[in-house]
């Protein structure tokens, strides 16, 4: 039993001594959450959301021990179309009024070469969760002219928006579908490391 106590106690404090302590705050005027979608086959749509907030800790200068969570609001989508947007917040799609928020855990972070990473985490849409991995570009650390820290970091990638039950569509005349089924994501987030 004195064996397994110190087991405890030392696998407790190595866990205390690698939580991350620096916290990373999101510089929004300077952030963005940007998606395209193929419209008619023969073009995009783009829009974004408005309102989202990230959680972000990490003590290493290249990220790679990040911990870090995103929120997105649901209503606060905008492809610069009202009636649209309003279409795109009903049941037919993202039912903002049952699943108000996207949300995004993020598992790891890691450098595959120079400044490109991998983004793993749960992404929860719609009420269904499922691991991705997106492509990542740090563009590493620098002090502005207030004496901040800040990080650069730009997040893309595609999902399947029938993966979540995102499924409505229409069947164009000609063939093809309305809406396009491959989401593709742009993020964009720059953050000061909080004093």
């Amino acid at each position: 039993m004195k064996h397994l106590i110190v087991a405890f106690c030392f696998i407790l404090g190595a866990s205390i001594v690698n939580a991350q302590s620096t916290v990373w705050k999101l510089d929004k005027s300077h952030s963005s959450v940007g998606f395209t979608i193929d419209h008619m086959v023969i073009s995009e749509v783009t829009g974004s959301f408005n309102d989202f907030v990230f959680n972000v800790k990490s003590d290493k200068p290249d990220f790679t021990d990040a911990v870090f969570d995103a929120t997105i609001q649901v209503k606060s989508i905008d492809t610069k179309e009202p009636k649209r947007d309003d279409h795109l917040r009903s049941d037919d799609f993202f039912d903002a009024a049952n699943y108000p928020t996207i949300k995004f855990v993020g598992k790891k972070f890691s450098q595959v070469s120079g400044k490109q990473y991998k983004v793993t985490g749960d992404l929860t849409m719609h009420g269904v969760t499922k691991t991705v991995t997106l492509d990542a570009k740090f563009n590493g650390l620098i002090k502005d002219p207030y004496g901040n820290t800040r990080a650069g970091l730009k997040v893309w990638g595609e999902i399947d928006r029938y993966d979540y039950g995102l499924k409505y569509n229409a069947v164009l005349e000609a063939g093809g579908l309305t809406i396009g089924q491959t989401v593709r994501l742009n993020i964009n987030a720059e953050l000061i490391q909080a004093k």
